[in-house]
Formats: C-alpha cells, sequence, structure tokens
C-alpha cells in the first residue's frame, strides 16, 4: 500500500515509455534516462525528421496521428505522415524490453531510412555505443542492449550526435532490446499487448471510443519533467516545448487529474499533487507554471482544485493524500477571500508585482482588465471587454456569478475535507464563508430575467453579456428548484443564447462577439460543459443533464472520428476544431466532453452527493 507521496512518484517514473515531451517519437527508459529516439530521413529533399509531435501546424510539418497508447507503456500506435511517406510505428513491452516495429504504408521512388538513434537524456549518469546493428546503452546500475531487425544502410548526412542504427524503409522493420527478436516475434508480442489494450477499451460498451479518445490523449500527453523528478500531465507537448520543457495551467491539470482517475490512481494523485505543489508565496495555486521558470504572480485561475481533489479521495479513500493537499488548498481559499473580496462578494483581479524575467506575461495585463480575465481562465471573453479596472485594490468593477460560484463550492467541499481531518475550526470558518457568499450572491439574481447576472462594482447595474459561467450557481446550490428551472428554460433552451446543434457556447449566440468564434469569444469549451453538467446533477433537471450528455459527446467524437483529435475548443457553429489555429489539436480537457458521459453511465463514483450548497457525510 502506497502510505507517501515518493512512493507513488518512484513507481510512476520507471520503464519504458514517451516520457521525453519533444517527440512522440522517442521512447525513454527510466530511471536511467536511456532513449531511443526514431529519425526518418527523406530523399526527395534530403530533409531529416527528428522529432515529431502531435498537431503540429506550420507549413511542411508532419501530421501524427495517434493511436492507442497505454498509460504504462506497454502498448503504443501512431501514424507518421510526412513528405510523401506514411508509416505505422508499433511499440510493445515484453517484461523489462522493448520491441519496436515500424511498417511502410506507401511506396515512394526511393525508400526511406529509418534511423535508430541511442542517447542518455536530462544530464543523467550513462553513455551509448554502437556495434555493428547492436546499440549499448552503459550506466554504473544498469546495461542495455538493442537490436536492429532489417536492411541495414549506411547513412552519415543526419542530424545525430550519437550512435545509431540505419534501416532501410522499403519493408517492415524493428527494433528489440534485450534480446535478438525477428520481426514475427516482435509482431507476436505487439499482438498480444495490443489486444491486452483493447480488452480495457471493450469494458465501457457503448461508450468504448469516448474512453479511447481520453486515455490515448491523457496518455500521450503525459511526460517525465526532469527538473522537478516528476510524471505529470500537461496540456499539450506543443505548448511544453513553446515553454521551457512543460506547460502546467492550474484547471486545466486539476481536471487532468480526475480524467486519469478514471483508471490510473498514480497518475491522477501526481497531477493534482504537482499542481498544488506550485502555490506561491502570497498562498495561491496560479495561472500557470512553465518550464522557462515563470509562474504567474499577479493571479490565479478558477478554484476547482478542492472539487477535484475530495472526489480522487471519495474513490480511493488516502487520507495521506489530503494531508498532503489540505494546508496549500486552504491557503488558496483564505487568499481569495483576502485579496478577492471586493465589498460583499468576489471579484477577478490582478495583483502587481516585481517582474523577475524579460518576459511578456511579466508585464502583460498586470493589475488591469486583461490581467483579471486571465485569472477567470476565460482570456478574450467578451464578458470582461471594457470592465473598469480599479488599480487600487487590484480587481475588476464586477461582481462576477462564475467565480463567486466557484469559491462557494470551494468553502462547502474544503469543510468536507476538514471534517474528514477533524480539522473542526477550518471547516467552521469555511462554512461561514460559504453561506455569507451564498447569501450575497442570491442579490444577484433577475427575477424579471429568471438569471443571475454579473454585476458592475461601481454603478450597479447588470451586465447582461453572459457564457455559461452564469449557470455555475447550480455548483454552489444559489438557486432554489425553481429558480435553476427558470433558468434552463429560459436560457440553456434559448437557441438566442446557448441551445443549439453544438454547444455550450463561451458567449451567448446573440451577443455581438459570438460571431468572432475566437478563442473564448464563442467557441464551446470543455471545461464549461463539464462545470456546467456537475451543476446540473444538483437539481432535479434531467432534460437538460440529458440534452448536455449527449450533445457533449456528438461534439467530442466528430474531431476524434475524423482526425483523431482532442481539440481545446470547437466551433459553436460547426462542431470544428481544426477551423482555427488557435485551438491546440491535442489538449487534453478537450476530453472532459466525454468525460460527462462517463461519469452519466456510473464509471465515476461520487457526483451522487451535492457537490456545493451543504456538507456532504459520505467517508
Amino acid at each position: 500500500m502506497i502510505e507517501n507521496y515518493q512512493t507513488l512518484k518512484e513507481n510512476l517514473a520507471k520503464g519504458w515509455n514517451t516520457w521525453n515531451t519533444r517527440s512522440v517519437l522517442s521512447h525513454v527508459l527510466l530511471p536511467e534516462g536511456f532513449a531511443i529516439n526514431l529519425g526518418i530521413k527523406e530523399y526527395s529533399q534530403g530533409a531529416y525528421l527528428k522529432e515529431a509531435l502531435i498537431g503540429r501546424q506550420n507549413e511542411g510539418a508532419e501530421t501524427v496521428i495517434p493511436s492507442y497508447h497505454a498509460y504504462d507503456g506497454a502498448y503504443t500506435s501512431l501514424k507518421v505522415l510526412w513528405k510523401g511517406i506514411e508509416l505505422i510505428v508499433e511499440t510493445a513491452l515484453e517484461k523489462e524490453d522493448i520491441v519496436i516495429l515500424v511498417t511502410p504504408l506507401k511506396k515512394t521512388r526511393r525508400p526511406p531510412t529509418l534511423i535508430i538513434e541511442s542517447g542518455v537524456l536530462w544530464n543523467k549518469e550513462g553513455s551509448t555505443s554502437r556495434v555493428n546493428e547492436r546499440l549499448i546503452w552503459s550506466s554504473t546500475n544498469r546495461k542495455v542492449i538493442g537490436y536492429g531487425i532489417g536492411h541495414s544502410v549506411i547513412e552519415t548526412n543526419v542530424q545525430t550526435q550519437t550512435p545509431y542504427i540505419a534501416l532501410k524503409l522499403d519493408t517492415i522493420v524493428g527494433f528489440s532490446t534485450g534480446v535478438m527478436r525477428d520481426i514475427a516475434e516482435i509482431q507476436r508480442i505487439i499482438e498480444k499487448q495490443k489486444e491486452q489494450h483493447e480488452n480495457r477499451k471493450d469494458m465501457y460498451g457503448e461508450l468504448g471510443e469516448v474512453y479511447d479518445s481520453l486515455q490515448t490523449c491523457m496518455a500521450w500527453d503525459t511526460i517525465y519533467d526532469p527538473s522537478h523528478d516528476r510524471v505529470v500531465t500537461p496540456v499539450s507537448r506543443i505548448w511544453n516545448c513553446n515553454h521551457g520543457g512543460y506547460a502546467l495551467f492550474c484547471w486545466d491539470n486539476y481536471f487532468a487529474a480526475y480524467m486519469a482517475s478514471l483508471d490510473n490512481k498514480a497518475l491522477a494523485y501526481a497531477n493534482a499533487i504537482e499542481i498544488t505543489r506550485e502555490r506561491t508565496d502570497d498562498g495561491f495555486i496560479p495561472n500557470c507554471a512553465w518550464g522557462t521558470g515563470f509562474k504567474s504572480l499577479d493571479r490565479s485561475q478558477p478554484p476547482v482544485g478542492s472539487l477535484i481533489i475530495r472526489e480522487l479521495y471519495r474513490k480511493y479513500g488516502d487520507k495521506w493524500f489530503l494531508e498532503e493537499v489540505v494546508d496549500n488548498l486552504l491557503a488558496w481559499n483564505n487568499w481569495w477571500y483576502e485579496n478577492r473580496k471586493n465589498g460583499p462578494l468576489l471579484s477577478w483581479g490582478s495583483t502587481p508585482y516585481e517582474p523577475r524575467f524579460d518576459n511578456y506575461w511579466e508585464t502583460a495585463g498586470v493589475n488591469d482588465t486583461f490581467g483579471g480575465a486571465l485569472e477567470s481562465g476565460l482570456d478574450n471573453s467578451p464578458m470582461y471587454d471594457e470592465i473598469p479596472f480599479n488599480t487600487e485594490n487590484h480587481m475588476m468593477e464586477l461582481h462576477d456569478v462564475g467565480l463567486n460560484s466557484l469559491y462557494i463550492m470551494d468553502c462547502y467541499i474544503l469543510a468536507d475535507i476538514c471534517e474528514v481531518l477533524r480539522r473542526d475550526k477550518d471547516k467552521s470558518v469555511l462554512t461561514n464563508r460559504a453561506e455569507t457568499i451564498k447569501d450575497s450572491a442570491q442579490k444577484l439574481w433577475s427575477e424579471k430575467a429568471g438569471f443571475y447576472y454579473n454585476k458592475l462594482t461601481d454603478s450597479g447595474e447588470c451586465s447582461h453579456r453572459i457564457s455559461p459561467t452564469n449557470f455555475y450557481v447550480l455548483l454552489g446550490g444559489i438557486p432554489t428548484q425553481e429558480q435553476a428551472k427558470r433558468m434552463i428554460d429560459e436560457h440553456f433552451y434559448n437557441e438566442n443564447e446557448f441551445y443549439g446543434e453544438w454547444m455550450l457556447p463561451s458567449i451567448a449566440r446573440n451577443d455581438i462577439a459570438y460571431p468572432d468564434q475566437e478563442y473564448w469569444r464563442g467557441r464551446i469549451w470543455a471545461p464549461m460543459n463539464f462545470l456546467v453538467y456537475l451543476g446540473l446533477r444538483n437539481y432535479d433537471l434531467p432534460e437538460a443533464r440529458r440534452d448536455l450528455v449527449r450533445k457533449s459527446k456528438d461534439l467530442l467524437l466528430k474531431e476524434w472520428k475524423e482526425h483523431g483529435h482532442i481539440h481545446e475548443n470547437y466551433n459553436a457553429n460547426t462542431g470544428s476544431g481544426c477551423d482555427k489555429r488557435t485551438s491546440d489539436r491535442y489538449y487534453h480537457w478537450g476530453a472532459l466532453l466525454g468525460l460527462i458521459s462517463l461519469i452519466e453511465e456510473g464509471y465515476l463514483e461520487g457526483w451522487e452527493n451535492v457537490i456545493g450548497g451543504e456538507v456532504s457525510n459520505k467517508y
């Protein structure tokens, strides 16, 4: 039984897997850091593909179509399309060995060459060498020998600086560590592991394709971060490579933790703990933390951490896990109350600080409305266009329905956690905060419109620019059943606002900015659907819940079946994700659209209890 995080980390960061964020064609053995890096040399232009990523959009870039990826690396499969070359690359594990099979799908005038390059990554101790068609990795603790299987060629014009094997890709070729294996034996190992992986997908019945999309994206996005000796699942490999090696975002990684919990406890815990450990000295979980060393010290992001932490505890029951994170979660809750309470309710904000880097994000938006919008997680949302900003208290002049609803939920759920840990004083403070803010939030209700609106704090006027965040009141247990039903009947099902073939748009369809369909200006974002769905579960609203489940699943599977993509966001008119370059094509939180269906069908337990609004005693 794992009783602490250090043991879990050590168990997670071991074995052969796609740990290297810079290429999905790189397989690394942890903890040694021994690497097998696959490259492709073509001859029409003499180009060399040294690294490959999913979803690159620059001209001439490779296209990677990911298929299965077991979390433990037992089986992986993907297709690479590049400069007229088409290959399938499969890998499998046999005890401590890895086998690789590369299958050409298309003939070219001159066959390309597969380069199997050796390496020792992240400055770990060790060396590599080549003897004939064998690659040898050595360290003080371990030695690994790998064997190339295929037509060996001499190819010196490639960008490598370590020993490698070159195999002509005019037929299927392979590679095997441990012992020499022929192609037939490698194929048998691969088929065995593939079948075992497909059996896991079959466990989800009609939702097998939904499970496959979620699990596959999570596995390909999971990496090893050597700077912190940790396994995490950042938003995507492209984001990592553009931000110094990893790109963690606050609510993104909490959601990743919950998606992993479907069938990978260790990865779920690792993601939840690591993003919580990014807490700043001021006490909040930052908007982002990157491999460059940058951390957003002016702003946080939506407080969903306690929600995810509690559900992981409900599933697994490890009290040490709660003890690992509770102090940071409480500090974060206190920070909101002390730094973003703007009269009776909370407002998004951005607190100035002394910049540490020559970095755009050290100054962009700091202590102004843009910084507050970044804190909301809805970076360019029209809801915050032209909202005044108070540079003295460092907050928007806006009481935001979404923020206050999430904070109420955070207080109630943290009170639940404190009850488990017998922290009665903290529980009392949290419950009192929740009730006080809940009473004040009720004043955002418009009886005439049957809706909760954001309210300007300088004028007292309501803002009628609305988004799915206005439905977050369902998470905090703020509306009565009658109020909740009015919101659904008059707004959720209003085709001028949110209802349609594809939903939920991130701004109402009748908003002047909706036609932009750019980022948070009208596009559909999975975390919004996910949070609204959880809120619907707090009330007797079965039709809306059913419709949101179905439409979310259909949206996810549309791009998944067509392109193998999990998008950062989707067009609310067409359901497409590929229409905008600003929609990353392999961004894991897009799979929250499918997680909704898996929760609805009972594959994740715990949601039968009220998420916010009362303290649960289910422990």
